[in-house]
């Protein structure tokens, strides 16, 4: 039976009442509840797409700003990444059950280490309607109930979304409660509320920026992984090939700008800066980018307009078109200056030297290290997992982008024939 409690305490045990049956569901009955959501996403996009569309036109969403507005943006292309998502999640192994390690005791106890549900997962999100669906696919193919409070301008868009979610489970035979949307609320009142959900709700993911993060951090009570802000550096060494460089900075800044795993702050080596900068500044402009820099880049950067960089602007996720630049002496003071800076997301360096790309690797303290490719990879689809639910810059069990697998615990399993502790 579905609930009809609006509280956040009763929707959350909601959630939880739901989660000890898909705890035990089986894959094939996970699986066909991804199928039938995918089914109801190309059947009903009119529906999602409307429904969109009035949170853009709604008063709420007036002052967001170009890259906010385009996270909240759903188009016939996105909805039908979605569904192919939900396509390539149905299609991975169920991690339920998995055995992670065997072995028999001295005392003849067969030990078995096997992958289980975390149980009610919550996840606190901005603009992006999609994380609905996919918040919803993983934890629905891991074996857990989800909770969802996204924020009030995308809530027609989550509310047709999530209706879609219990729609799929209810024809897959599984409780509609396993994917409980919370109202959302303009204030930060119910996510107090939702983060002291002790012995009920198992893992709380928000998704957000630092207002977000600081807003929790002070009362939760329950276990807490923040999916964090994403300040991600580009690293121009001097031994690289700079028309590669050229390409990766303008991808990883202005492909997307709204999004955690955008560039936001170009570091050059000063053996290149006078090579690589006038070019690779100007192609950043005419895409529309706003520079800041130091001293140095500004001085090299030949026609493109560079304005001078603040200290808060090292420390900055602009999630928009804006980029930081500096130039830096060497590899070491570049690994330097994105370990002060950096938010430990995804750092990237261009370099044809293995050893330069190694030390980068080694000394950054980041979920994701690339070497010669742009830092928009890190994404769950990217990394074969079929989404994410987040991206974790913290060191717990789950970093980088949190899929099915990071969505499980584990418990020992022991078997024995009479055995007695003597």
């Amino acid at each position: 039976m579905a609930t009809t409690v609006t509280g956040v305490p009763e929707l959350c045990l909601a959630a939880r009442r739901a989660s000890r049956s898909l705890t035990s569901a089986p894959a094939a009955s996970k699986d066909a509840a991804l199928t039938a959501l995918a089914r109801l996403l190309g059947a009903r996009a009119e529906e999602v797409l409307e429904a969109n569309a009035a949170d853009l036109a709604d008063e709420r969403a007036a002052g967001l700003t170009a890259a906010l507005r385009d996270r909240l943006t759903l188009t016939p292309r996105r909805v039908a990444a979605m569904a192919e998502g939900l396509g390539a999640i149905a299609a991975l192994a169920d991690p339920v059950g998995e055995e992670l390690e065997r072995s028999t005791l001295e005392s003849g106890l067969d030990l078995r280490k096997v992958r289980v549900p975390l149980g009610v997962v919550a996840v606190v999100y901005e603009a992006r309607p999609n994380v609905t669906i996919d918040c919803a696919a993983l934890t629905i193919k891991s074996g857990n109930a989800i909770v969802l409070r996204g924020s009030h301008y995308a809530e027609r868009s989550n509310a047709a979304l999530a209706a879609l979610a219990r729609e799929a489970l209810a024809e897959a035979g599984l409780p509609e409660d396993a994917a409980v949307l919370l109202p959302a609320g303009e204030g930060h009142g119910d996510l107090a509320e939702l983060a002291r959900q002790d012995g009920v709700v198992d893992l709380l993911i928000p998704r957000g920026g630092k207002g977000l993060k600081d807003a929790l951090k002070g009362v939760a009570t329950v276990p807490v992984i923040y999916a964090a802000a994403g300040n991600c550096h580009l690293y121009v060494h001097s031994a690289a090939d700079l028309e590669m460089a050229r390409r990766i900075a303008l991808n990883a800044k202005a492909q997307r700008p709204g999004v955690c795993n955008a560039a936001e702050t170009l570091l050059v080596d000063a053996a290149v800066a006078a090579d690589f900068l006038p070019a690779a500044l100007a192609e950043l402009r005419e895409a529309g980018v706003e520079l800041v820099g130091d001293e140095r880049a500004r001085a090299l950067a030949g026609g493109a307009a560079v304005a001078a960089a603040t200290a808060e602007d090292w420390d900055a996720e602009y999630l928009d078109l804006k980029l930081a630049v500096a130039v830096v002496d060497s590899l070491d003071e570049a690994i330097e200056h994105v370990n002060a800076h950096g938010t430990g997301h995804s750092e990237a360096i261009v370099t044809s030297s293995r050893e330069a790309a190694d030390g980068f690797a080694t000394g950054v303290d980041a979920a994701v290290v690339y070497a010669n490719a742009s830092t928009r990879f890190t994404d769950g689809f990217e990394f074969g997992m079929g989404a994410e639910i987040g991206n974790s810059t913290q060191k717990l069990h789950a970093r980088g982008p949190i899929g099915l697998r990071e969505l499980t615990t584990y418990k020992y399993v022991v078997r024995g024939d009479g055995q007695v502790r003597e």
